[in-house]
Formats: C-alpha cells, structure tokens, sequence
C-alpha cells in the first residue's frame, strides 16, 4: 500500500491530507493507496489465496486501505510529537523501522478479528 500511495501521491497529490502530521501526505494519495489495497487483495487472492471469497478479499482491502493509513498517520503523529524525522537509523531515508510497519501494526489485529469473527 505505501508504494502505491507514495507514487499516486506525488504524481498526483494537490490537497493535503493532514498539514500537520505529515505535510506531505494528500488527499490523492490516500486514496490511490486504498484502491490499490483493495486490487491487491483481489490479486493476491486470485493468485495464493484461493480459500477466501472475493467478498473476503475485498473487506481485507478495505481494512488494510483504511486501518493501515490511520496506523500511518499515528505513527507520523507520535515522531513529530517527539520531535523526530525518523524513528530509528536501521533503514536510512526510510523514516526508520517504526515506519516500515506502522500500517502493518494498526491493521493485522483488525484482520485478525474479521478472519476470527466474520468469515
């Protein structure tokens, strides 16, 4: 999702999403990534994961295009509160580890419940 976002973003971002926890994050982009999680899963369910329903697959995009961009943009949250560009040194110009799972963090227990509770 954050490749997608990311490109969608700056090819096509123009309104900012949330000035003041992440400026360079938009409107475009935000949403470039939720289609994208959504066309992901589809794929990925067409592709290795044959045991779930589209209708499955699609309530997982929509989980990870919506819970994983509020996971993004707490993470940004918590390092400009703390006064900080990246949340470790361990991947350079990458916004540190925090940031390569912050999405991931927010979304895979909302998952989880879904796959536990409602398939």
């Amino acid at each position: 999702m954050r490749f997608s976002s990311i490109f969608g973003g700056t090819a096509l971002g123009k309104h900012k999403l949330f000035p003041r926890v992440s400026p360079k994050k938009s409107w475009e982009g935000a949403i470039f990534g939720f289609v994208f999680a959504i066309l992901a899963m589809i794929l990925a369910k067409n592709l290795v994961l044959d045991f779930l329903s589209l209708k499955d697959a699609i309530a997982i995009g929509l989980i990870t295009g919506t819970i994983g961009q509020i996971g993004d943009l707490a993470e940004s949250l918590l390092k400009r509160d703390a006064g900080v560009k990246d949340s470790s040194n361990l991947i350079p110009g990458h916004g540190g580890i925090f940031d390569r799972f912050d999405s991931l963090l927010f979304s895979a227990p909302v998952i989880y419940l879904y796959l536990t509770y409602l398939t």
